[in-house]
């Protein structure tokens, strides 16, 4: 579907404010100073790379983070660096610890790491060239750590713009419903420890000193590969304890650290990137607290690094957006930041970007819609004698759907099924499509399914998709969810409900938590379905589709593997055992009440962290 609609259009209103361009010409030349030396307050060295403006005098300051390499970080970028440079801003883009040119170990957000966030942004307040003003920038990991290092209140920070960051590490991405991302995480792992390992570019001067310093470096950058990466992964495979939620995924999740974030935060996330479900958690934890911004776009990690297809529909760039953003809070200039929308996102369907008065949407409706035993989706609950639909439990279903597009980061966004998934009938799942619709349907914001089951085997794991299939049969893949029995148990009080119907089932995975499946009985299984924002247009259907998984992108540990593999698993779907699908249907009403001005309250924003 295209990704910018129709070019010069303004973002549609929905309460949210209106878009307004703001942008100033470039006014310097840029010189770039490779491989500063920076101590950290243990001792250990890291490097930086730190582009100013060609002329004299002090200038607000940008930090990025990175684990992928300093010197190729402008590509990740996407040129936006470039773009505030020159216009009277200095950008330092420094290798994480254990990474790059950069002293120590890498362990991946652990408190060394997020303790030199603070360190950098007091050690670039005091640099001659410095105004003593100091964002921090980036995408990805490097939009993670400024949240990090934004939670440690360094006292020269004034603001963040976090492109694509998560919240949570287990549930967002590495064990999303109980099993491990292998699309994505491996990968990923390989790709930081290989930069690691990879000779340094710092241009040393070839003395002893330095050649000592550049073998230690390197040195501890092959320890960190066998201390951290290697048991991270053998861990995950194997179903140890990194298997389970507990303190080192609470360690390495930003969404616990938030309420301590006291600067100005514009959060861009993708309705199908890696961090799908936690950046409009971000913005909701925040926007109470300081002024919040939520862009989400139709974007998969990629694209969404770099903001593809902007601007568009009256949305700016995203360096127009970041200058607008560090304009105010860094320089005092007043760019109106008041006007800008609270929340925008690209709605499919409609195929265009507009804004709304906040995430989740105030208007919330939900509707129940039930699995019904003649392959139908419907409002109507099911009638006695209707039969389940059954399927073999195996590993390598869902490969030809939108998820290997969204979990290889975007590289398989080419492939045909992303679009136009009808080829995963060959998975062998059960599906459920409605009779065409007669009206648009709105659906926004996180999605539940509350299956019943039974196995023959002594665990069961499904992957439940929701599609949106058009007159003419092409099947698009709005969003999917993942969980496996043996992790059911819900959490009600970190349980998002809204009207009564539960649209965010919140569950422990931790190792005390497992429930064990017993074969043939029925069992009730909720299934966090991640947020979406589309509207299922009159004469268009609504598809959901249960798989036995979600290959490449999700596998179980060995131990979960051996205990599902080759099960039956029938989907219930009689009036004892009513298999149903919870939608964030959009309404008229304000779901929360409204205010002394007549606009509608904010929902009640559930505490999905994992306490103390």
């Amino acid at each position: 579907m295209a990704a910018g609609g129709a070019a010069g259009a303004s973002a549609a209103q929905d309460g949210g404010g209106t878009w307004s361009s703001y942008t100033r010409p470039a006014q310097y030349a840029e010189v770039t100073d490779k491989d500063v030396p920076i101590t950290m307050a243990d001792g250990t060295v890291l490097r930086a790379n730190i582009a100013h403006p060609d002329a004299p005098g002090r200038f607000p300051v940008l930090i990025t983070q990175t684990p992928y390499g300093k010197d190729g970080a402008g590509v990740a970028l996407g040129g936006a660096t470039d773009a505030l440079v020159e216009r009277g801003y200095v950008q330092i883009t420094v290798d994480v610890r254990g990474t790059g040119a950069s002293q120590g170990s890498w362990d991946s957000f652990g408190p060394n790491e997020q303790h030199d966030g603070y360190d950098l942004v007091e050690w670039a307040a005091k640099q001659p060239w410095s105004t003593g003003a100091i964002g921090l920038d980036g995408p990805s990991y490097m939009g993670l750590n400024q949240l990090y290092t934004a939670a440690l209140r360094p006292p020269h920070l004034k603001a963040i713009f976090p492109v694509v960051p998560m919240a949570d590490g287990y549930r967002d991405i590495v064990f999303s419903g109980g099993d491990i991302n292998v699309a994505f995480i491996p990968l990923w792992l390989g790709l930081v420890s290989g930069g690691g390992l990879a000779p340094s570019q710092t241009t040393f001067d070839g003395s002893p000193a330095d050649l000592v310093n550049g073998v230690t470096t390197l040195s501890q950058h092959v320890g960190g590969a066998f201390s951290f990466t290697a048991p991270t992964l053998l861990g995950s495979l194997t179903g140890g304890s990194v298997a389970y939620d507990g303190a080192f995924w609470k360690t390495r999740s930003p969404i616990e650290v938030l309420d301590k974030i006291q600067v100005p935060t514009f959060v861009v996330g993708g309705l199908h990137d890696l961090f799908q479900r936690g950046e409009p958690l971000i913005y909701e934890r925040l926007k109470s607290r300081v002024p919040s911004r939520l862009l989400m776009g139709p974007w998969t990690h990629i694209n969404g690094s770099q903001g593809a297809g902007l601007p568009a529909d009256g949305v700016p760039s995203i360096s127009d957006l970041q200058l607008r953003w560090f304009d105010q809070y860094l320089q005092g200039i007043n760019t109106n930041i008041p006007a800008i929308p609270k929340v925008t996102q690209y709605t499919y369907g409609d195929e265009r970007y507009e804004t709304q008065a906040d995430w989740p949407d105030p208007h919330l409706d939900p509707q129940r819609w039930y699995l019904r035993g003649g392959q139908t989706v419907s409002r109507t609950a099911p009638a006695a004698g209707e039969a389940p639909q059954s399927f073999v439990q195996h590993p390598v279903a869902g490969v030809c759907t939108m998820s290997t597009g969204q979990w290889t980061a975007g590289l398989g966004e080419q492939l045909p099924c992303f679009t136009d998934d009808r080829l995963n009938t060959l998975s062998g799942g059960a599906s459920y499509t409605s009779a065409p619709l007669t009206s648009d349907v709105h659906l926004s914001g996180p999605i539940a399914a509350k299956l019943w089951l039974t196995t023959t085997a002594s665990d069961a794991a499904v992957s439940v998709r929701l599609d949106d299939v058009a007159p003419d049969g092409t099947s698009s893949g709005i969003t999917t969810g993942w969980q496996t029995a043996a992790f059911r148990a819900v959490d009600a009080k970190r349980t998002r409900m809204v009207r009564g119907h539960v649209l965010q089932p919140w569950h422990p995975f931790t190792q005390a938590s497992v429930l064990p499946v017993a074969a043939n009985t029925p069992t009730a299984l909720d299934v966090e379905v991640f947020p979406a924002n589309w509207v299922l247009k009159a004469g268009h259907s609504l598809k959901v589709v249960v798989d036995p998984s979600d290959f490449p992108h999700a596998l179980p540990p060995l131990p979960a593997l051996l205990a599902r593999l080759g099960g039956q698993v029938s989907i219930l779907t009689d009036p004892q055992h009513p298999s149903a699908i919870e939608l964030p249907t959009v309404g008229t009403t304000c779901a929360a009440g409204t205010d002394a001005a007549g606009a509608c309250k904010s929902l009640p924003v559930p505490d999905l962290t994992r306490g103390s």
